[in-house]
């Protein structure tokens, strides 16, 4: 087994005023050459957004765009169908952005800040057409087991949302002094493990709130949640970049 452990406090942190943004990842103007990616995980930033605040329109290409708001409302709008769309807490929001895709995303609440993680996994296939889809997925789904959120195109899962990448993400809320085992879909792939809020031991190690632990080269590991928690897993290829 190979483990990386990411404590909440030594990712990458900006504040621009209307945004407060953790990277666990190299992003924008915060550069860890030891935290580029994992496997074919490229960006985990877990953002706040000031009411009424947000992205304006801007340019992806090549990569597949997966946003899981925790709080508040997001308000999403794209070259594709140049409609506002909605998407709340208990959505997940994936866009392939293929060949190039221009989209603006905004906190469309007047008086409410705006959580979310954003997240890029590098493309199995590039240059293709751009595409945007979500869902929403009831919290009951994930009490004491793993609710699947997106797969890949070519995974029989026909309830997740689709990327091109043969990824898995999912969540799992767990109570006080639950067991769950985690089974990886192969030994090419490992999981990104995000704690969203709680305490959790996984193999050994201790979570806490957005403490993170990448493991592969393992068929499946146990997880022990020490206070109720919610975890986030991305689990992907391997890649070597």
């Amino acid at each position: 087994m190979k483990k990386v452990i990411h404590k909440a406090d030594s990712r990458g942190f900006a504040d621009h005023g209307w945004l407060q943004a953790n990277h666990s990842f190299s992003f924008a103007s915060w550069n860890n050459p030891e935290r580029v990616h994992f496997g074919a995980l490229r960006v985990l930033n877990d953002d706040i957004i000031a009411p009424k605040m947000g992205f304006g329109t801007h340019p992806h290409d090549n990569m597949e765009i997966i946003t899981i708001p925790l709080q508040g409302v997001l308000k999403h709008r794209d070259n594709m169908t140049d409609d506002w769309q909605a998407v709340l807490p208990g959505e997940v929001q994936v866009m392939s952005a293929g060949t190039g895709v221009q989209h603006s995303e905004i906190n469309g609440s007047v008086d409410e800040h705006l959580s979310l993680f954003q997240i890029w996994v590098i493309p199995d296939k590039r240059n293709v057409k751009p595409r945007y889809d979500q869902k929403m997925f009831n919290a009951e789904g994930r009490k004491g087991q793993l609710q699947t959120l997106v797969t890949s195109f070519e995974d029989k899962d026909n309830q997740s949302l689709k990327i091109h990448q043969d990824a898995k993400l999912s969540r799992i809320d767990l109570l006080k002094g639950e067991t769950f085992k985690y089974d990886l879909k192969s030994q090419n792939h490992g999981v990104y493990v995000m704690a969203i809020i709680g305490a959790t031991e996984i193999e050994e190690t201790t979570l806490e709130a957005r403490d993170a632990i990448g493991i592969s080269e393992v068929n499946s590991f146990k997880i022990t949640s020490i206070t109720n928690s919610e975890l986030l897993f991305i689990e992907v290829p391997m890649l070597n970049l």
